[in-house]
């Protein structure tokens, strides 16, 4: 069974913990700077860890873009030991579920990293949709609610 649960004092520790592989690195943030984002942008991030039966294998972290009036997928990963089993996926349905009930949105946004082939089939596989636009490191992609 896979859960989004909110990030406390009892699962910080573990949350920090968390590791991608090292070919995944330049593709996501380190736990400790997205979190240090959370408590900046308080008002408008919504972090969470992953669990699959009681065992933490991830963290999610979803926002609302206000200068784009945006929510986004803002950031995701499976610790390394937890990949390729269904986590990411299940995850990130429960995530998108979480802004669909919470705040009624009709899409939702994300990046990825040319190189992250991944992330995107992941994305893809769900009904994100490239938008066309693009960064020096990375493209967008569109979820329609």
């Amino acid at each position: 069974m896979i859960e989004l649960k909110n990030i406390t004092k009892d699962n910080l520790d573990d949350v920090l913990r968390l590791k991608v592989s090292k070919n995944q690195e330049s593709f996501v943030s380190e736990n400790s700077y997205s979190l240090a984002q959370a408590w900046v942008y308080k008002n408008t991030a919504f972090p969470f860890a992953i669990y699959a039966d009681n065992i933490i294998v991830g963290f999610i972290m979803l926002g609302y873009y206000e200068e784009k009036e945006q929510y986004t997928l803002w950031k995701f990963m499976i610790d390394e030991k937890y990949q390729n089993r269904g986590y990411g996926k299940k995850a990130l349905t429960l995530a998108i579920d979480y802004l669909i009930k919470k705040f009624n949105i009709k899409s939702i946004f994300t990046g990825v990293a040319f190189e992250n082939t991944t992330a995107k089939k992941l994305y893809q596989s769900l009904g994100f949709k490239e938008t066309g636009v693009v960064d020096e490191t990375c493209l967008e992609m569109e979820l329609k609610i």
